[in-house]
């Protein structure tokens, strides 16, 4: 889990005292020994060197076959800028935007290593020892507050993330927690019929594979993950802050339980399993995990399907979390 502090590169003063050479650049140029990091449906991202700074940076383009599409351009822009301002501990400071020597459009962010929940809730289940000694009860809700931090700062902001699931939460080796990922995030100015091209042309299609069930998909207007999608989005109604409250508590509940909430065997029985069955009772679905009945009623609200009935915000969610840790700490307190 925690790794060596050894493992990291050291700081020095033959690097930090280095004089910037007499002609240097702020583009394209700065950046070198670039290395994959990971490749998505119409996008790269690498690690490389800010010479300016001597520092390592991530860095994301689009793919060459798109590249030159003007609507692609722009969404990657907007993906850019959304991403930039919303400059909150935890989100990805955004710390340039470019185009290289072959006119392909790039930003450059805060690198960050750690592990994802995704991968978290993998060791769980395999009942890694040392997954089980890191991620407790309450390191895991702490996470989850400052996720949902980050979340109500940007829906004050007016952006809904709209694609929250494990594998976009990364908590890092040294406790800090960032929400990433916000390339589909809905932007409330944004005109109904260019968001719903967004929905139809960004992602990749759904299909009946149970593959596709965690990954980034979209069938018609509905942009997401299928597991961690809430009602409206399935439906392609209208939606706002209550739809990151839902997908939130999607994550709890597997956090909880090491189970999916709404699971079907292909995206279509998942999407109907989303809007028309509840999921158990996580004590019910995970009776040896102990979960306390106060924080399994908080999952189930946040988990409603008619959003009038989940937390009306993110702030509601967090201090409902805050609540139920303060009444464990006063018990332990008195025990």
């Amino acid at each position: 889990m925690l790794q060596k502090q050894d493992n990291y590169p050291k700081i020095s003063l033959s690097e930090t005292d280095k004089q910037l050479p007499k002609y240097f650049s702020n583009g394209f140029t700065r950046y070198a020994n670039f290395k994959p990091m990971a490749k998505g449906g119409k996008a790269e991202l690498y690690s490389c060197l800010d010479k300016n700074l001597g520092r390592q940076v991530a860095f994301k383009t689009l793919h060459r076959s798109i590249s030159e599409d003007e609507y692609e351009r722009r969404r990657f822009v907007r993906e850019a800028r959304v991403t930039a301002q919303l400059q909150h501990p935890n989100t990805v400071p955004v710390y340039d935007i470019g185009v290289d020597v072959e006119g392909k459009l790039y930003f450059t962010m805060k690198k960050v290593e750690g592990e994802t929940l995704r991968e978290v809730i993998n060791l769980l289940q395999k009942n890694d020892p040392d997954a089980q000694a890191t991620y407790t009860l309450e390191r895991i809700l702490g996470v989850l507050i400052q996720v949902s931090n980050a979340l109500a700062y940007a829906h004050a902001h007016g952006v809904v993330h709209r694609d929250i699931k494990p594998a976009n939460i990364l908590v890092g080796f040294f406790g800090e927690v960032v929400l990433l990922d916000w390339g589909v995030a809905k932007v409330w100015d944004i005109p109904k019929a260019e968001d719903e091209r967004i929905t139809q042309e960004q992602n990749i299609p759904s299909s009946d594979s149970e593959h596709e069930l965690d990954r980034l998909t979209g069938t018609g207007k509905r942009p997401g993950t299928p597991l961690y999608m809430s009602p409206e989005q399935v439906e392609g109604a209208e939606i706002d802050e209550r739809t990151d409250v839902y997908s939130m508590g999607v994550v709890l509940y597997e956090l909880l339980s090491l189970q999916d909430a709404s699971r079907g065997k292909t995206v279509k029985d998942t999407f109907h399993n989303i809007v028309n069955v509840v999921p158990p009772n996580l004590r019910d679905a995970a009776p040896d995990r102990d979960i306390p009945r106060r924080l399994s009623k908080i999952c189930m609200k946040a988990l409603e399907k008619d959003k009038e009935d989940r937390y009306q915000s993110m702030l509601e969610l967090i201090d409902a979390i805050r609540g139920f840790r303060r009444k464990a700490l006063e018990s332990a307190f008195i025990e």
